[in-house]
């Protein structure tokens, strides 16, 4: 591990991944120790044009005695190198190596014992998908999502028969730019630069975003297909969401307070279908982030986010609490055997 560009306690270590069609692939692993030795570790990966520097989701976890680790995907932030098309890859199934082994270094590596991985957005599918081609390894402990990409924000014809003809014609183009709608309202939103809060490399996280391209597109929309499909995660999940979605074209307050990236009735409707064990929160006046939402909702975040992890993900060596079973109605047994 190296000194971070967050500076210390802030260490990174580059993850090789070989050479794909642009050139040489790598990862980065982004690691910040509790100030005592844990068994507990979270993994954070970031959306679509992003990277990590939400320090201050760092610090909860660290508080609490989790040690944090974020991984810039291949193409992304720490990861994106001169030669590549940023955020580009044309399978989700693409960053599972990098994951894996951002696992095993967690696990294996550093020694912790539980881990909670963190996903945001599209972080949040790749992450759910991979916690699924996981299930029964004992690699995930706990998902968090947090306004997970389930599905495009876009009328139905739009995300179905207008997405499949747009990809039928430019399959055998993968690299081919997409003239979609930007992220510019909700980029001006978040930076200090245009009356946000946050200060973060407009060259990993620029305010109108990177070029959508086909092979893109093309995996974001596999990747939802298997999604709806329904998957097995055997671990936990708590997905979380604002409770409205921004529906204008141009700069209104609203956008600080709603979704300006997706649509969160999505969300809420594909979240059961993750897996047995799955919890929904919504925030009133939540953001895309929910992270980086007004101060007031985002400590509601992290308490909402604390409790969760309290009920599902005690700490290793903590006595599980049995339940005992109902007692039984003896009312009700005499009333079905003289019925």
């Amino acid at each position: 591990m190296e000194t971070d560009v967050l500076g210390p306690p802030y260490e990174r270590h580059t993850i090789d991944l070989g050479t794909d069609d642009e050139g040489p692939v790598v990862a980065t692993l982004v690691r910040r120790r509790a100030e005592r030795p844990t068994r507990r570790a979270v993994l954070y990966v970031h959306g679509f044009v992003d990277y990590f520097f939400q320090t201050h989701l760092a610090d909860f976890f660290v508080e609490r005695g989790w040690d944090f680790y974020a991984i810039d995907l291949r193409k992304y932030g720490r990861s994106l190198r001169p030669h590549q098309t940023p955020n580009f890859a044309r399978s989700l199934t693409e960053y599972y190596p990098e994951l894996d082994e951002a696992a095993r270094i967690i696990r294996e590596q550093d020694g912790h014992d539980q881990m909670l991985v963190v996903g945001h957005s599209t972080g949040g599918l790749i992450t759910s998908l991979w916690a699924h081609a996981r299930h029964g390894q004992g690699i995930v402990d706990g998902l968090f999502l947090n306004s997970p990409f389930f599905d495009f924000n876009a009328p139905w014809l739009m995300r179905r028969p207008v997405m499949e003809a747009i990809l039928r014609v430019g399959g055998r183009m993968p690299y081919r730019v997409v003239p979609l709608g930007g992220l510019g309202l909700y980029g001006q939103s978040l930076h200090t630069d245009h009356g946000g809060e946050w200060t973060y490399d407009l060259s990993w996280k620029p305010i109108l975003g990177f070029p959508v391209t086909i092979g893109w597109l093309e995996a974001i929309r596999r990747g939802q297909s298997r999604l709806h499909a329904g998957l097995s995660i055997d671990a936990p999940v708590l997905v979380a969401c604002s409770t409205r979605t921004f529906r204008g074209r141009t700069w209104t307050d609203d956008v600080r307070i709603t979704d300006a990236v997706l649509d969160v009735e999505h969300i809420v409707r594909w979240a059961p279908g993750l897996g047995p064990r799955v919890t929904i929160a919504r925030f009133d006046g939540g953001i895309h982030d929910l992270t980086l939402s007004g101060k007031e909702v985002r400590a509601d975040v992290f308490r909402e986010l604390a409790r969760w992890v309290d009920a599902f993900l005690p700490a290793p060596g903590t006595p599980e609490i049995n339940v005992p079973p109902a007692p039984e109605d003896k009312a009700d047994d005499k009333s079905d055997a003289t019925a």
